[in-house]
């Protein structure tokens, strides 16, 4: 019976502990009200327990005799000192708890069934294992009383969706995530809308019938109020903003590089600003202030940087009409670039304060000169200095604080230091005239700056007694650099087209006579092989010619409508073959490119020869890309120093990854000769020659090499837009096969060169025609007259003593304006061209020319 008690007491004691939670059904069961009262109920019965055994040992001690009552006593003690055991152990177990003990699980959803915050937790599998009432307030509750999903509780709802995803993906991830978005309450969706802040992280933990398992808490806030307060905020500040703004003030703010981050309604109307450019971040500070502004803001600043400071300056409106300003600015830091805040008072509106127009007038003058200008003390001191002079050297020290000597010293030319210091010296003597001084820096030294140095009449107080003034000779000596090399290529080309127009006449003998004897000579005889060196070594000297006309420009070209990218992937097998297989070649064409009008096989000549330089640059292999683009008019406006012409251009550009070439070598790759190959291995004309055919095609080429990092070569060449009457760009020509040239007819042979006329001669009449021979245009003339239109057709040279090919063309067709003509010389046509009549229709040869091509090229017009 004891022992009974006990066991339930101890029963009674443990069942407190017994916290049960949502289980997987998602119900949740609370503990029962006796369950509740089970504590205290054992208790009692435990104290009921122990004083019914003291009073029943009593009145049993006192009935039986002393012999019984010692062992009764033994088996009372023995049961009593059982009993304390198994209370011990039950205390020790926890089973057994002295005191009242906290519900920890009833009293943790008290706390959190009714806070401003819901809360919602789940388990591993997405069961619901907690929900506090404000959770269920603000997503709903399902029929079966559990919360609603999410995606069914903010269904309809714009923002949710990829709010939800992202949280959802925290979740599964094990990460922590927050998102905001605006929902209706699920009660009255027709309400206003509300904004909520919703919450996951993980949580890992112990719960009833969960030992150590994976968790997920959801927390979900009403943030309605906070975002109504902000909105509140916001609306004050753009209240206070638009009173602001209405206040005749301008008003700027420009970041570290110089873009304007923001500009108010004032300022935008006296500038005429494009707000759309403003806010696109497309503005610059230095393209409001004239005349070099931002450098001067930027120069005061770094010399006060914990100051505001004013200046007088002009802003340029979007028309390019200057307007004088008043210009007070801030940096937002004192080291190195800052953001530049700045006000502007209009000086036009407000007029000279205080009747200080005068001295207005001279800092805006002073400030917006476009050349540099700074006072000098006796010692060398720097007093004050204008924008253009901060720009032109790049000086951000303090002007008190800095001589003009150590100033030129400190940029490396120390020869203008000590010439400046000499002209201060004199002006302090008194001398009126100066000599200027050149002064040169950079890192190679490629800029120049020519100062001036005159006395000032009157000190304005702070002891100026010399005015420098710097010119910014940059451009100029560019310029004239550029002008003397075009005038030594331009001299050159000249002297290569005179002695290739000569050698042209020389090489037609050797290369016609040559032909003439192969007639006569089988390839088993022992001259055919002499006679075939003496033609190859003739055409290979055509080929330097050719090479050398090219780059003088006059050579014949045959230009027709080309696409690049169609042009490229025909030649890109040949090129792959020249490369060799440890060059990898990258063809990259650009979309929708323009036409252009160039001498086919002239631009494979350009690409070839620009990629077996490039393989020359690369023997352990390496990579050549070649890519093109279209080039549009704005963007030529940033080549307009390097001499190109502004229009729309396809550009082509060719890299290698090769050893690259130093700046000394690269400003002579296009001179004839020139080569850093050794001997026997290149001619030094390859470069030339691209550079004469993109020049006569009337593009540009530039080259930018890195010694150890390859060179990149970038061609322009002019966009063409075909003409309705002109024939669309079609496939590469095939080759013709060789035809029958024989022919019959009287032609009319005019050349004042003895030796390439008797070769011509003899070549046609092989061939079937009658031949009639003439060594000027006068004799051409009286032979005409003494046939009287019994010739078929005239070969004349172009250049000739007593009347040369033009005028004996416009001559013949007084006499006949149906008589063929073909000229043939070592220009151009298009040297000769331009004077004649447009109409006038003739065909050309050009020297060196073959017996085959004699013959084809007259029984081709004669049976025109």
């Amino acid at each position: 019976m004891l022992s009974i008690l006990i066991n339930r007491a101890i029963q009674a004691i443990a069942s407190q502990n017994q916290v049960r939670f949502r289980g997987m059904s998602g119900t949740e069961t609370e503990p029962a009200t006796a369950d509740r009262q089970l504590p205290e109920l054992g208790h009692w019965l435990l104290a009921i327990c122990i004083a019914a055994l003291a009073a029943g040992g009593l009145v049993v001690l006192m009935l039986l005799s002393a012999r019984v009552t010692e062992s009764f006593v033994l088996v009372c003690l023995a049961v009593l000192s059982m009993a304390g055991a198994f209370f011990l152990f039950g205390l020790a177990a926890g089973h057994i708890r002295l005191g009242d003990e906290v519900d920890t699980g009833s009293l943790l959803r008290s706390a959190t069934e009714h806070i401003g915050q819901g809360i919602h937790v789940t388990a591993a599998d997405g069961s619901t294992v907690y929900a506090n009432g404000t959770f269920r307030a603000i997503v709903g509750v399902g029929s079966d009383g559990a919360p609603r999903p999410f995606d069914e509780a903010f269904a309809g709802e714009p923002m949710a969706p990829e709010c939800l995803f992202r949280l959802m993906r925290a979740a599964d991830r094990g990460e922590v995530h927050v998102e905001e978005f605006r929902v209706r309450t699920p009660e009255n969706r027709s309400r206003s809308a509300r904004w909520v802040r919703l919450g996951v992280m993980p949580l890992k933990a112990s719960l009833g019938a969960y030992e150590r398992a994976s968790f997920t808490l959801w927390h979900i806030t009403d943030i309605t109020g906070e975002r109504a307060r902000e909105a509140e905020a916001l609306s004050e500040a753009e209240a206070f903003l638009a009173r602001y703004e209405a206040m005749p003030l301008g008003l700027v703010s420009a970041g570290a590089d110089g873009v304007i981050t923001y500009v108010n309604p004032i300022l935008e109307g006296w500038l005429h600003l494009d707000q759309v450019a403003v806010k696109s971040g497309a503005l610059r500070l230095g393209e409001i202030f004239a005349g070099g502004g931002e450098a001067l803001l930027r120069a005061r600043m770094a010399q006060a940087p914990k100051q505001a400071i004013s200046l007088d300056l002009d802003l340029v409106r979007s028309d390019g009409v200057r307007m004088p300003a008043l210009v007070i600015a801030k940096s937002a830091s004192g080291a190195g670039p800052a953001e530049i805040t700045a006000l502007v008072l209009d000086r036009i509106s407000r007029g000279a304060d205080n009747g200080s127009g005068t001295e207005v007038s001279f800092a805006r003058f002073f400030h917006s000169a476009p050349f540099g200008m700074a006072t000098l003390q006796a010692d060398g001191r720097i007093v004050s200095a204008n924008a253009a002079f901060e720009r032109m050297f790049l000086d951000g020290g303090k002007p008190g604080a800095r001589r003009i000597g150590d100033l030129f010293a400190s940029l490396g030319d120390a020869d203008a230091s000590r010439a400046i210091q000499g002209a201060l010296a004199q002006v302090l003597a008194g001398r009126a005239q100066v000599e200027p001084a050149d002064i040169s820096f950079g890192p190679e030294r490629q800029y120049t700056r020519r100062l001036y140095m005159g006395p000032i009449a009157e000190a304005r107080g702070q002891g100026e007694v010399a005015a420098l003034y710097a010119i910014d000779t940059t451009e100029q000596k560019a310029l004239e650099l550029k002008y003397a090399q075009s005038q030594k290529m331009e001299a050159v080309g000249k002297l290569a087209g005179g002695i290739a127009h000569d050698f042209n006449n020389v090489l037609t003998a050797i290369i016609g006579f040559s032909d003439l004897l192969l007639q006569t000579h089988r390839p088993t005889d022992a001259a055919y092989k002499d006679i075939m060196n003496i033609k190859q070594n003739a055409d290979r000297a055509a080929g330097l010619v050719r090479q050398l006309l090219a780059f003088s420009r006059r050579q014949t070209l045959q230009p027709e409508i080309l696409e690049l990218g169609e042009q490229l992937s025909d030649v890109s097998i040949m090129l792959t073959r020249l490369i060799g297989e440890n060059i990898d070649l990258k063809i990259v064409s650009g979309r929708d490119l323009w036409f252009v009008k160039d001498d086919r096989s002239k631009f494979d000549q350009v690409i070839i020869n620009l990629a077996v330089n490039a393989k020359d640059a690369m023997p352990n292999g390496g990579r050549l890309v070649i890519r093109t683009h279209n080039v549009t008019e704005r963007e030529t406006l940033k080549l307009q120093s390097q001499g190109v012409t502004p229009g729309e251009y396809v550009l082509i550009e060719i890299e290698d990854t090769g050893h690259g070439m130093t700046p000394e070598i690269l400003a002579k790759i296009f001179e004839p000769f020139f080569s850093t190959k050794e001997v026997g291995k290149g001619t030094g004309l390859g470069l030339s020659t691209v550079y004469g055919i993109v020049k006569q095609t009337g593009g540009y080429i530039f080259a930018e090499s890195t010694p150890g990092k390859g060179t990149a070569f970038r061609l322009y060449l002019p966009r063409h837009i075909p003409e309705a009457a002109e024939p669309a760009p079609g496939p590469r020509p095939k080759p013709e096969r060789p035809r029958d040239l024989t022919g019959t007819g009287r032609v009319l042979l005019v050349e004042d060169e003895d030796s390439v006329r008797n070769f011509a001669v003899r070549a046609l009449k092989r061939q079937g025609y009658e031949v009639l021979e003439a060594a000027t245009g006068v004799e051409a003339m009286e032979v005409v007259e003494r046939e009287e239109g019994r010739i078929d057709i005239v070969v004349s040279d172009v250049v000739m003593p007593e009347m040369d090919g033009p005028t004996l063309l416009k001559q013949l067709r007084l006499r006949d304006p149906e008589l063929k003509v073909i000229f043939v010389s070592g220009y151009p046509d298009d040297a000769f061209r331009k004077s004649l009549d447009p109409d006038q229709q003739f065909a050309f040869l050009p020297k060196p020319f073959t017996l085959p091509q004699l013959a084809a090229k007259v029984k081709e017009e004669l049976a025109r």
